[in-house]
């Protein structure tokens, strides 16, 4: 593995930002300060502690990167059930973003294991 690109955590999380922000798009204007701005910034926090960790030089570094990842993760799957539930996205979009998340999520803890028993 050459880059932080390569990781398959990384292609999906930026698959999820990319979906965050077309599923928010049509979240109401008076939300672009709130749940609009917040969602995004935590879908973006995803992928960038992800490639951020990578960076660092040591697994131990690199770990409490990915957790700060997973953090911002079960952020998002909050924020998306609140959209949902606030009726700003339909099941559908709730039900890909979700499962998508869960997957990652499940990569992400895999991952992370992997990571940490190198530590």
């Amino acid at each position: 593995m050459k880059t932080f690109r390569d990781l398959l955590i990384w292609q999906k999380a930026m698959a999820l930002v990319t979906n965050c922000y077309s599923a928010s798009s049509n979240f109401p204007k008076d939300e672009l300060f709130g749940l609009t701005s917040q969602i995004r910034r935590c879908s973006i926090s995803i992928p960038s502690n992800i490639s951020e960790g990578f960076g660092r030089g040591t697994n131990k570094d690199y770990h409490r990167f990915l957790t700060i990842a997973l953090g911002s993760l079960f952020e998002f799957q909050t924020q998306i059930e609140i959209a949902f539930n606030l009726k700003y996205i339909p099941e559908s979009d709730f039900n890909k973003l979700y499962e998508d998340s869960r997957e990652l999520e499940r990569m992400l803890s895999s991952f992370m294991n992997k990571v940490k028993s190198t530590l």
